[in-house]
């Protein structure tokens, strides 16, 4: 069958795009990696799923994605995901990257060594399969930790269940939880544009001082980024 072809590149797709999410800075980036990784959510997802039932995981995503994308287009031109990953200058620290880069190095350690075990206590969960579960799982939970940018919590939320979706998906497949799952990832999305909208519309609270510490003038800014 095509799909069990298409089973190994769909496993490295998500490695590169759920590896590519953590590394990047640039959310129209952010939002097509996002995008190209629930196509190979549905192609592992097609190996246990009936054929609709998974194209409707690749629509609730690539939905997911566009709510993403409409909302930072409509509020800003130039959007920083993780402002604290750059210095004063807008370049990227070496600091930060190396620290991520070790960190999604971990995590393909930590995967390799638990595939092989999952492969005997899950009945008919193909290899890559594991593989693509579990780094999704394993890199959106990092992502999670690394930040508290809006932006970057929805994308790792929404790389966790869609990695959590291919598990499941080997031992469920009920049209009900598929729909369920589906309304959550739309939910996520929702829920974080909202964030984001509320965020970059708030206003901005700048502390002047004007060399004299008992003279501090706080003026308020309606500054939209």
């Amino acid at each position: 069958m095509i799909l069990n072809v298409l089973s190994i590149p769909a496993a490295i797709l998500l490695i590169l795009t759920s590896t590519g999410l953590l590394l990047s800075t640039n959310w129209r980036f952010s939002i097509w990696a996002l995008s190209s990784q629930y196509v190979g959510v549905f192609l592992l997802v097609a190996l246990s799923w009936p054929i609709e039932m998974a194209v409707a995981k690749l629509l609730a995503g690539w939905f997911a994605g566009a709510i993403l994308g409409f909302t930072l287009a409509s509020n800003f031109d130039t959007y920083d995901i993780e402002r604290t990953y750059r210095d004063g200058e807008g370049q990227a620290r070496p600091t930060g990257r190396l620290f991520r880069m070790f960190a999604i190095a971990l995590i393909w350690l930590a995967v390799g060594l638990l595939t092989s075990s999952l492969l005997k206590w899950v009945p008919g969960i193909s290899l890559a399969q594991i593989l693509g579960g579990l780094i999704l799982i394993g890199l959106g939970i990092l992502h999670l930790g690394l930040t508290a940018n809006p932006l970057r919590i929805t994308i790792g939320l929404l790389t966790v269940l869609g990695g959590f979706e291919i598990l499941y998906a080997t031992v469920e497949k009920s049209t009900l939880v598929a729909g369920l799952l589906a309304g959550v990832n739309l939910a996520l999305a929702l829920a974080g544009a909202y964030i984001l909208t509320v965020t970059v519309s708030a206003p901005a609270l700048i502390v002047v001082d004007d060399e004299n510490l008992s003279d501090i003038d706080i003026t308020i800014l309606e500054k939209h980024i």
